[in-house]
């Protein structure tokens, strides 16, 4: 769980329903993280009400910062919930991309080596 999360609300009232469901949304990201960036990750929250002509809309902006890198997503929807919703989408993406590019993956070599060892001990002896 992201332990240091700060919500910000411009033009608009950040009631403990909404605080609560951000927590639980944002918190559970830290599981697409490198375990190595858990302990410094943070997590701001900036949450917006803008006046348009069609009615309001509300907008989430969402920056994480990670060791070495900064990621940042943004969307405006009709409602608040649905806004924190896509942004968790849009940051799992780019979490999973995070995790790719910093942990090393030797499953390919692993497994050749492990065939290579099964191929030496099945081998027959040839008898002449």
């Amino acid at each position: 769980m992201i332990t240091h999360i700060d919500i910000t609300g411009i033009h608009y009232d950040v009631d403990d329903l909404t605080k609560k469901y951000v927590m639980k949304k944002i918190g559970r990201l830290d599981r697409f993280t490198p375990r190595h960036a858990r302990k410094t990750l943070k997590a701001e929250v900036v949450l917006k009400q803008v006046d348009r002509k069609g009615g309001n809309k509300y907008e989430c902006d969402i920056n994480l910062i990670l060791p070495g890198k900064r990621l940042n997503a943004k969307d405006t929807t009709l409602n608040m919930l649905a806004a924190v919703d896509i942004v968790e989408q849009k940051l799992k993406m780019q979490l999973k991309k995070y995790h790719d590019e910093h942990v090393q993956h030797n499953g390919k070599h692993n497994l050749v080596g492990k065939m290579k060892r099964r191929m030496s001990i099945n081998a027959d002896p040839v008898v002449e």
